[in-house]
């Protein structure tokens, strides 16, 4: 039986053995590329490290603070 499944990048349906597998096109393929080259798509993960975590809810919070006092400036 041959696999079938959408490309990723236009939702076209493409074959397994499609040579630009799993996209329909070289261009889907390039656009794929070009969108995670330019930073549009993000793997994110949950921060584990008790130490790193605090440091990002520091910065968070004073960048929190320079917003609010920044607004009260203006």
């Amino acid at each position: 039986m041959t696999k079938a499944i959408f490309c990723p990048t236009c939702k076209t349906t493409v074959l397994a053995e499609n040579e630009n597998f799993p996209f329909c096109s070289d261009r889907c393929r390039l656009l794929d590329l070009g969108a995670w080259a330019s930073g549009d798509y993000k793997i994110s993960s949950p921060i584990l490290d008790p130490e790193l975590l605090e440091e990002v809810e520091q910065s968070q919070l004073l960048a929190e603070a320079r917003n609010n006092e920044d607004r009260w400036k203006h």
